[in-house]
């Protein structure tokens, strides 16, 4: 038997959040990590365990391998917490990919159909923008509408928008490389604090991925979705779907359309909930969610530590939770 926790959030991280050896001290403790990597692994015929322990010619950033691992490793983890705690989150939200996890772990998308469907994702976004020619940029301390001015001031004929609000003060800007670069100029006129570069080969969540969206469409036409067994915010549109078709929708514009995380978690509050908890590699979501939600409770989840830490706080009561 489990709980629902009608206060509390698990989400789940997207590609930035992945590092050689990540779940290795997990899987020294749980059988369940390379069990996970296991199925994946033969659903697309490559040892992704492999590439996580060892990286062999980099493969772990190519973004058709970096899917389909964070994906399993998101999987992983979820299913450790499961098989310990009967506490089940009563919402869910992940960050771009993380989103994907997030369907898997609500029983609304079968693992190995998930797993071959994100690395398809990452193979149609790399072929939609050859390397070199699109960029991504953090800009940290404009507004959303001062980023958005200096996008639009500086695309000229070409293409470069805000297109992940993670926090106040931090956004994400991507497009083609010669206009990220103009707005990443212009945000530093205009009183950023700093314009960083980031190290990815796909510019995601702009109109450059409309081609790839197009064709992940008819990808997942052919998959099974169920209503989630529990409140998943999208990205997209800030709103909870339980409808095949439009989930599926949603998946397929998320690649053209802003991550609206900020948004995503402040919703999340309103409707209730009083603990997040970041279920994956790393703490990226961690550091994010404590400057948008400053009230509520944050925990990360990724080793054996920060799970007997996470354990313990749900019976000290302070992880918060009603049944």
């Amino acid at each position: 038997m489990s709980d629902q926790s009608t206060n509390m959030a698990f989400v789940f991280p997207g590609q930035g959040s992945q590092s050689v050896g990540m779940l290795t001290d997990l899987a020294a403790h749980y059988s369940a990590v390379k069990h996970t990597f296991a199925r994946a692994s033969e659903a697309l015929g490559k040892d992704l365990w492999r590439i996580v322990t060892v990286d062999p010619d980099n493969e772990l950033d190519q973004t058709h391998n970096t899917q389909p691992i964070m994906l399993a490793a998101g999987v992983a983890v979820w299913d450790i917490w499961c098989k310990l705690s009967p506490v089940r989150p009563a919402w869910m939200a992940g960050h771009s990919l993380g989103e994907y996890t997030a369907l898997v772990c609500s029983e609304a998308l079968a693992f190995e159909d998930a797993i071959k469907l994100v690395a398809v994702r990452g193979q149609l976004m790399q072929e939609a923008v050859p390397e070199g020619v699109g960029a991504m940029a953090a800009i940290l301390g404009l507004s959303d509408q001062d980023v958005e001015a200096v996008c639009a001031e500086a695309a000229g004929d070409e293409i470069v928008s805000a297109v992940n609000f993670n926090t106040p003060g931090q956004v994400v800007i991507a497009g083609h490389l010669a206009a990220v670069e103009r707005a990443m100029v212009a945000a530093k006129n205009k009183g950023a604090k700093r314009a960083l570069p980031l190290p990815v080969s796909v510019p995601s969540h702009c109109a450059l991925m409309k081609p790839a969206a197009e064709r992940l469409g008819g990808f997942l036409s052919d998959i099974p979705v169920t209503r989630p067994k529990a409140k998943l915010v999208h990205n997209v549109d800030v709103a909870v779907h339980s409808d095949a078709l439009e989930i599926k929708n949603i998946l397929a514009e998320q690649l053209y359309k802003p991550v609206r995380w900020v948004d995503t978690i402040e919703f999340m509050q309103l409707q209730g909930v009083t603990s997040f908890v970041e279920c994956g590699p790393g703490k990226v979501l961690l550091g994010l969610n404590k400057r948008i939600a400053k009230h509520a409770g944050h925990f990360a989840l990724y080793d054996a530590e920060t799970l007997d830490n996470l354990l313990e706080a749900q019976e000290a009561e302070i992880l918060h939770y009603e049944n």
